[in-house]
């Protein structure tokens, strides 16, 4: 999967888990405010550090450069030196030293690039 897909399903997955964090605090620790507020603000947190990282991959969104894939041929966006087609998985690189390599995250790493 394309990193840019996963960062926005971990940021919805934050949604989500802080929806039922702050669910859980009103039906389970109804009782309790103490610890009803604290799971409320845990919940609260989750949503908005989900915001941070939609704001965040958003802003890296912007960044990137648009190709086209040769398999699928979709308009995809690349993350990096090699990323994967948002469509249809395709490895793909913009790094000429790297084409018909296998796809690794590491070479987006400037410490560990050798493409030999």
């Amino acid at each position: 999967m394309a990193k840019i897909n996963r960062i926005r399903t971990f940021a919805l997955a934050l949604i989500f888990i802080g929806i039922f964090i702050m669910y859980i605090a009103i039906f389970v620790f109804s009782e309790n405010p103490i610890l009803m507020s604290f799971a409320m603000i845990i919940g609260f947190l989750s949503v908005l550090s989900s915001a941070l990282v939609y704001l965040w991959i958003g802003m890296q969104s912007m960044k990137t450069v648009q190709v086209i894939c040769p398999s699928c041929e979709g308009a995809t966006k690349i993350l990096g030196r090699v990323d994967a087609c948002m469509h249809c998985n395709e490895p793909l690189t913009i790094d000429k030293a790297l084409e018909g390599k296998e796809l690794d995250a590491r070479y987006n790493r400037k410490s560990s690039f050798n493409p030999k």
